[in-house]
């Protein structure tokens, strides 16, 4: 199983080199990537059609936002395989996990307060793929709906406040079976166009007989902090989420190195330590280390 791992981690690393060995020494700027930088930095921002440089009012930073594609990547998109580094490493322990993860913007922002109504749906597995059998342990299925605004102040694109509702279950029954249910509240600000940093407040509400103590260890309030380099090649992020105790803390780090200019494609790690990651062994304590692909969503975007 260890030599597997490492040929895992041999054959990332080929990835990398090749591919930066193959970038250009001249890269062509990405228009898209260019404007929604321009909206968050209150800079001018430059019409394609007519190459005009205007500054944008409010209605007009919310009838470009609104004319972005409606469906895209949410959360991180990743397959990633890891190691324990809080117990003996084996078959049993080691495993690979992935998430898929999209949203759909279902309205312009038209409605009351100028918001607009979207759907999300994100499922993460964790797969014992170093067991003979190679069987999933858990599949995680969290569908949501939710309604959002974007903020702007002085005609600069901070970010976006979001009011939602999710669900999330791994689809067993009877001892096995876990499910839960939350109203939450989130926003995402941008310091600067390198740095953003966002929060989700959850009430939890229908929560399984199984798993009724869930929010003890997984907590009910997250707060990340998201750094993207100037070059736009390095990506770290971190997330803290608080339990019944400010010394009790689940932590998620990642750092993703971007592999093509064209395509938001990453190699990616991921360190976790805490509780409630999984949902089918919420109560374990992990300190998993895990690499792989990743394909992100733009920074920019205010989800």
């Amino acid at each position: 199983m260890k030599h597997i791992f490492l040929l895992f981690i041999t054959l990332m690393l080929t990835l990398l080199t090749s591919e930066m060995k193959a970038q250009p020494s001249v890269k062509a700027a990405d228009s898209t990537n260019w404007t929604l930088k321009s909206l968050i930095e209150g800079a001018k921002s430059k019409i394609a059609h007519n190459r005009q440089e205007l500054s944008m009012t409010e209605d007009e930073i919310i009838g470009y936002m609104d004319e972005l594609p409606p469906f895209s990547i949410y959360k991180d998109n990743y397959f990633i395989t890891g190691i324990p580094l809080n117990r003996s490493i084996n078959g049993e322990t080691a495993d690979a996990k992935f998430q898929v993860s999209i949203r759909h913007r279902l309205t312009s922002s038209r409605l009351p307060f100028d918001s607009f109504l979207y759907l999300t749906y994100t499922q993460k597995s964790f797969w014992d793929i170093y067991r003979e059998s190679a069987p999933f342990r858990d599949n995680n299925y969290n569908p949501g709906i939710g309604l959002g605004r974007y903020i702007i102040v002085d005609n600069r694109l901070t970010g976006a406040a979001f009011l939602h509702l999710e669900h999330e279950s791994n689809g067993r029954d009877s001892l096995e079976s876990r499910s839960t249910n939350w109203i939450g509240f989130s926003g995402k600000y941008f310091f600067t166009s390198n740095l953003a940093a966002s929060f989700k407040i959850t009430i939890p509400f229908m929560t399984g007989e199984e798993n009724s103590d869930l929010y003890d260890y997984r907590g009910t309030g997250y707060f990340t902090t998201d750094y993207k380099t100037s070059d736009n090649k390095w990506w770290l992020s971190s997330t803290f989420s608080l339990k019944k105790s400010v010394k009790a803390v689940n932590l998620k780090l990642t750092a993703g190195y971007k592999i093509s200019d064209k395509f938001n494609q990453y190699i990616f790690g991921e360190l976790y330590s805490g509780t409630g990651d999984s949902l089918l062994d919420y109560k374990r304590k992990d300190v998993q280390l895990r690499v792989g692909i990743c394909i992100k969503s733009d920074f920019y975007s205010v989800f």
